[in-house]
């Protein structure tokens, strides 16, 4: 029987910023887009997301502390890799995954078309059912730094339990 008291929620929340180039690489999918993402690692900001959501829900600190951008190592590091390695050190603690809820806040491009092939590659890089994996995206309606174009953002809800507990 699943016990309320083991259930667990994490949260994960990512920013960055647009540049020219591309493609724009969101959830482990290269979509076709005239932007890119900048950052230390690959800039995946939807993985980055997850990964400090399935951390948060296990207690395990964040992103930033198990792969510091002052880290040459992690200089264009790919995010599907530090997502692997976060999900062992949950499974090491004895956590499964329940479900993942995922935004992706974006003025352009539209991500209608790659949600199903986005939740399914990251269901694997988590190594779980796709069924537990959601995507949604919004625009930032012309408001703001996402309304204008200027960044991506993600935030991630993952519900965690704890099991032989």
């Amino acid at each position: 029987m699943m016990k309320p008291e083991n259930l667990r929620i994490g949260l994960g929340h990512d920013t960055h910023r647009l540049v020219d180039g591309g493609p724009l690489l969101i959830g482990g999918v290269e979509i076709p887009f005239d932007k890119q993402l900048d950052g230390h690692s690959d800039a995946d900001v939807l993985l980055h997301a997850v990964t400090d959501a399935v951390l948060g829900a296990a207690s395990l600190g964040d992103i930033g502390e198990l792969f510091p951008n002052t880290d040459e190592a992690n200089r264009g590091r790919n995010s599907v890799e530090m997502l692997q390695i976060a999900m062992t050190r949950f499974r090491d603690v004895n956590y499964k995954l329940l479900n993942l809820d995922c935004i992706i806040f974006a003025e352009k491009p539209k991500f209608s078309e790659f949600k199903t092939q986005i939740e399914k590659t990251m269901a694997a890089a988590l190594d779980v059912e796709s069924a537990l994996v959601n995507v949604k995206a919004k625009t930032g309606e012309g408001i703001g730094e996402v309304g204008t174009s200027a960044c991506i953002m993600a935030q991630v809800v993952a519900l965690a339990y704890r099991e032989g507990q």
